[in-house]
Parts: structure tokens; sequence; C-alpha cells
């Protein structure tokens, strides 16, 4: 094809978002408002832990560091992926402009590359705690977290902004229907025109690398505390380094098996599943942390947990003064 066949071809200038293209019409509203819900649970629960990480000195440990790290890229992916698909359910305003797009389709990419390298900023935090527990208040202060955290959330730009480049770059002249909750890279690839072979391996090459190289170092990480539990002859000492890295690795876990179940779906014969249910598993692990994993911070974190509890009961003690204040008046 010519060049200027190319040119008089590009005429798609916005898409749209389908969702799940199996959905019936009397269904918007419930899931539009599920999506709803989930949005403003996750982003004031995290909130939450992003106040009380910098509010409270008992927090200024490097673990929780990496607790506001993750807490600040589940807020930002939740924004960057809901409210759209919100608007498609709620008002049918599915429209979204080519270049808004690509923006969501940077953010996608990019805090789910930041969640990688986040989880593995989480197991070498573990492994240097209790691998090397003397050592550990030197390895890893909240000077050394806070440069590796704050190295983590900018190179975590750089592989998405590669594949973004890539996409602005291709040719979309014909179906612009999305057929998923947002922009990602796949979805846009199979909307292109043209032979895009070389960038689809390109990007299923590097998204590889993004998840296997954490992944692998989190296995190795979990592997070597294993054995170093193992090797501990007190049993109490065992116990204190399984609770020190069972937070983490609920995280972690929660984060990685149901990637890992879709990755394997297509080779497992007796499994498979249409467009809507892998649409469904895929906002399932992508927004299900987000909203348990303060949760789990809450309940497995003591200090969290009585910090928490400290201000509640500050609340309600000051809602009771102004109450009797407003009583003797």
């Amino acid at each position: 094809m010519s060049q200027g066949n190319q040119s008089a071809l590009t005429v798609v200038t916005e898409f749209f978002i389908v969702g799940f293209p199996g959905l019936q019409p009397e269904y918007y509203n419930l899931l539009a408002t599920t999506f709803f819900v989930i949005f403003v649970l996750a982003v004031l629960e995290n909130s939450v832990l992003v106040v009380s990480f910098t509010s409270a000195p008992s927090l200024q440990k490097p673990m929780y560091i990496t607790m506001l790290s993750l807490a600040l890229s589940d807020i930002g992916f939740c924004t960057a992926a809901l409210p759209k698909i919100i608007s498609r359910y709620w008002f049918d305003n599915g429209s979204i402009s080519f270049s808004v797009c690509l923006l969501q389709r940077q953010f996608i990419h990019y805090f789910g590359t930041l969640n990688s390298l986040i989880m593995m900023i989480m197991a070498l935090d573990r492994y240097l705690a209790v691998c090397f527990p003397l050592r550990y208040p030197v390895l890893m202060t909240n000077r050394t977290m806070t440069l590796i955290s704050g190295l983590s959330w900018a190179s975590a730009m750089i592989i998405p902004s590669i594949g973004t480049i890539q996409t602005a770059q291709m040719l979309f002249c014909g179906p612009n229907l999305i057929i998923h909750c947002y922009c990602d890279g796949i979805s846009l690839y199979s909307l292109a025109c043209g032979d895009i072979n070389l960038q689809m391996y390109i990007s299923t090459t590097v998204a590889s690398i993004i998840q296997l190289l954490p992944f692998s170092f989190i296995i190795f990480s979990y592997f070597s505390i294993g054995v170093s539990v193992i090797r501990t002859t007190n049993n109490q000492g065992r116990l204190k380094a399984f609770s020190t890295c069972a937070t983490q690795l609920s995280i972690i876990c929660l984060y990685y098996i149901p990637r890992i179940f879709v990755y394997l779906t297509p080779y497992l014969p007796n499994l498979k599943m249409n467009s809507d249910e892998k649409i469904a598993v895929t906002m399932f692990y992508g927004f299900f942390p987000p909203l348990v994993n303060p949760l789990i911070y809450y309940f497995r974190t003591k200090e969290i947990h009585l910090l928490l509890q400290n201000w509640c009961s500050q609340k309600k003690e000051k809602g009771h003064k102004m109450n009797i204040v407003a009583i003797l008046k």
C-alpha cells in the first residue's frame, strides 16, 4: 500500500469502548453502579492508607514505604481505567478520542509495570529482613527505600512509552470498537491496519520480560526466605519470620496468580473462555487487589490496625464532646 493510500485511509479519530459485548442493556446500570462502588471504595481505602503512612511517625519504615507506593499506584490505576467504563454504561458515552485512548493506554500499562516493580521491591525488603536480619537496618534504610521506590516510579514509564509511541504510529483505518473496558495495547493492535507482526512481537516480548523478571526474583526471594526460616531452630523465630512476610506474600499472590491463570488459559485444552469471560477475569485481577489490599494491611499489620482504631476513637470522643456542649448550650 502506497503512502498516499495509507494517508487517505487514516480516518479513525476516535474509538468506542464496548465493554462486555454480550451484556444485555438491562444490566448496564447495575454494572456501572458496581464499577462506581469499586472505584469509590478502592480510592477511599487507599487514600486512608496514604494519609496514615505520611502522617504517623510509627509508620515511617522501609516496609511501609512500599505499601505507600502500592496504594498510590492502585489509586492511579483505578482513576485511569474506571471512569470511562462507568460513563459508557451509565450514560451510553463510550466514545473516546484517539489521543485520550493513547493516554489511557499509557497509564494502564504504566501502573501495571509499576505494580510489578513494587512487588519485586516488597520481596527484596522481606528477603533482606529475614535472611540478613543483623545487616537489614544498614542495608535498607528509609532513604534507600525511598530512592528505590522513586526509581521504580520513573523507570516504569519507559517501556509503556515505547509501546504508546509505536501505537501512535500505526494506521487505523477501519473498525474502532474496543472490545474491552479500557484502551490497552492488545485491543488497539487488533484494530490496526497493515502488518504489525513486528510491533506485536516486540510488545509481547517486552511484556513477558516485565512480568517474568520481577516474578522470578520474587520466587527466588521467598524460596531463600523459606530455606532461612526452616534452618531456624527457634519455633518462635520461625513464626515471627513467617508473620513478617505474610502480608506482602498475600498481596503478591493476589496480584500474580490470576494473571498466571489468564496467561495459561490458551494452553489448557479443556478450558476455553469467550470475550466476556476473558474481560471479566481481566477486570477481576485488575481491580480486586486495589480493593482488598488495604483490608489486608488493616488486619495483618498491627501498627496500621492500632492507628486506625485510635483515629476512630478520637473522632468518637470529639463527636461526643461536641454533643455534650450542644446540649449544655
